[in-house]
C-alpha cells in the first residue's frame, strides 16, 4: 500500500473512462456513461485513491459550501478493498470539508461499522427516502 496516493480532483484530474471501470468493477451504475461522469466531476468535488497511474479509488462530494456536505460513490476497487483505502479517501474528504457544519452519507447496512469507525454514526429514528 506505500504507493496509493490520494489526491482531489483538482490535485490530479480524474479520467471519467477511469471512474465508469472503477462502477463496473464494483457492480455499480451500469447505466451511467462517461460523459455523464464528466459533467459530474465538473461540478462536484471528487478525490481519487492511486496506485502509481492506476485509480483505485473515489469518492465525490455534493455540498452547499457550508451547512450541508453529501458524501457519495464511495467506493474501492475489490483488489484494494480492506487496505484501509476508504479509510484514507475518507480521512482526506472529512479534512477538506472541515469547515461544513453537516458531513452525510447514506450506505449499505453493512457498511455502517466501517463508517462509525470514521466518525460517522448512524440515526435509526431518520430513513433515506427517494423519489420514485
Amino acid at each position: 500500500m506505500s504507493n496509493i496516493r490520494i489526491s482531489l480532483h483538482q490535485e490530479r484530474p480524474i479520467n471519467p473512462q477511469a471512474v465508469h471501470s472503477l462502477y463496473a468493477s464494483i457492480g455499480w451504475w451500469p447505466e451511467r456513461t462517461e460523459e455523464q461522469i464528466s459533467h459530474v466531476l465538473d461540478r462536484d468535488a471528487a478525490i481519487g485513491a492511486w496506485d502509481e497511474n492506476a485509480l483505485i479509488g473515489f469518492a465525490r462530494v455534493i455540498s452547499d459550501g457550508y451547512f450541508h456536505a453529501y458524501i457519495e460513490d464511495v467506493m474501492v476497487h475489490p483488489n484494494y478493498q480492506q487496505k484501509g483505502v476508504g479509510s484514507l479517501l475518507l480521512s482526506r474528504l472529512v479534512e477538506t470539508l472541515s469547515h461544513i457544519k453537516t458531513i452525510t452519507l447514506f450506505c449499505q447496512a453493512e457498511l455502517v461499522p466501517f463508517y462509525e469507525e470514521q466518525g460517522f454514526r448512524a440515526f435509526p429514528s431518520q430513513r433515506i427516502l427517494h423519489r420514485a
